[in-house]
């Protein structure tokens, strides 16, 4: 498995097993396949309410925990709970997470950061990040992080790759970790020539050449699906590379198109809304 190198020394897993969407029968089957298969690295979030099935899947692979790069999400509604870490990794089962997000730039979300960096500090997360802080809220967390983060989690994909987010993230060695990756599944993306063409000369799929573009981008990239032979064919890009010619080539497609707009009205409901967390 190729990894990414983060700004603390960690290394993270380039392709996950992701549970957005995935019920909780759902995502314990896909977290336990995907193990199985040979991913390690595992994305869920307190908003997927699916945290205690990705436990159990972790659990059910018979792989070691120190074998698995684990990512969840507290929900801004949590941001103020002192003990949201702690009922987080209880769901999970685990002492600790590899990579723990804000999940979105919602209520108090600096409160939410802080409590990020605490665990940190203790040793529950090895490593932080933000999911969906651009424009002015990355600006705007600049100033008052005082540990700064290894990951974003945003929207990108050909069609979007997030060019000047990506300055902002040089400048502080933030690493990119990708959903929406295949343009939530839009065929105009799937189906663009230079995928088929790509696809027919190394043998893979035009999925394949576009995760594979991911990874080659720096990106972690993070697909779900609760089918196993999507699962595994998502796996098996790390075969072939694709040239610097290639690469420029798939840049051409960059439209600056995002598939998710999010409202500041939207915004103020994610702060009001908590989640219906798994009893068992």
């Amino acid at each position: 498995m190729e990894t990414i190198r983060l700004n603390n020394g960690i290394d993270c897993p380039v392709i996950g097993i992701g549970t957005y969407m995935l019920s909780p029968a759902e995502a314990e089957n896909s977290v336990r396949e995907a193990l199985k298969m040979g991913y390690s690295l595992v994305d869920t979030a307190n908003a997927y309410v699916n945290e205690r099935a990705c436990g159990r899947g972790m659990k059910d692979s018979g792989k070691k925990r120190e074998d698995i790069f684990l990512s969840t999400k507290l929900w801004p509604s949590e941001y103020e709970n002192e003990k949201a870490v702690e009922e987080t990794l209880e769901r999970l089962g685990t002492d600790y997470v590899d990579l723990l997000y804000i999940h979105q730039p919602a209520g108090n979300w600096l409160a939410g950061y802080r409590q990020l960096e605490k665990a940190y500090r203790e040793g529950k997360a090895r490593s932080i990040g933000i999911s969906n802080f651009e424009g002015k809220y990355i600006e705007e967390l600049q100033t008052k992080w005082e540990i700064v983060p290894q990951f974003i989690q945003v929207e990108a994909h050909p069609y979007f790759t997030q060019k000047e987010l990506r300055k902002t993230l040089d400048r502080y060695d933030i690493r990119l970790m990708s959903w929406y990756p295949l343009g939530h599944g839009d065929a105009s993306l799937i189906q663009e020539p230079v995928f088929a063409g790509l696809g027919a000369k190394y043998g893979k799929t035009p999925a394949q050449i576009i995760l594979r573009w991911h990874t080659q981008m720096g990106f972690a990239v993070i697909p779900g699906s609760k089918n196993v032979d999507h699962i595994k064919d998502n796996l098996d890009i790390l075969d072939f590379s694709l040239t610097g010619e290639e690469m420029n080539e798939i840049a051409e497609l960059d439209k600056g198109e995002r598939y998710y707009h999010r409202t500041d009205e939207q915004l103020v409901q994610f702060a009001a809304w908590k989640p219906g967390f798994e009893k068992a």
